[in-house]
């Protein structure tokens, strides 16, 4: 079970650098008229939360 925890977070981590990546590129556009559909900092925000919470519940479980 611990193992599965700590999975999910390091996914929910890799989620939140993926959507920074995101975010900074869509920031930087060429063209303005192209916007995208994601809200990358509301996914970045929950991917970060989730990765506290599922650590510190495989931490609580160590």
């Amino acid at each position: 079970m611990q193992e599965r925890l700590w999975t999910g977070a390091v996914a929910a981590i890799f989620l939140a650098i993926v959507s920074g990546v995101a975010e900074h590129r869509r920031q930087r556009r060429s063209n303005l008229d192209r916007v995208g559909l994601a809200p990358w900092p509301l996914i970045q925000f929950l991917s970060l939360l989730t990765a506290v919470i599922l650590g510190g519940l495989a931490m609580h479980l160590f």
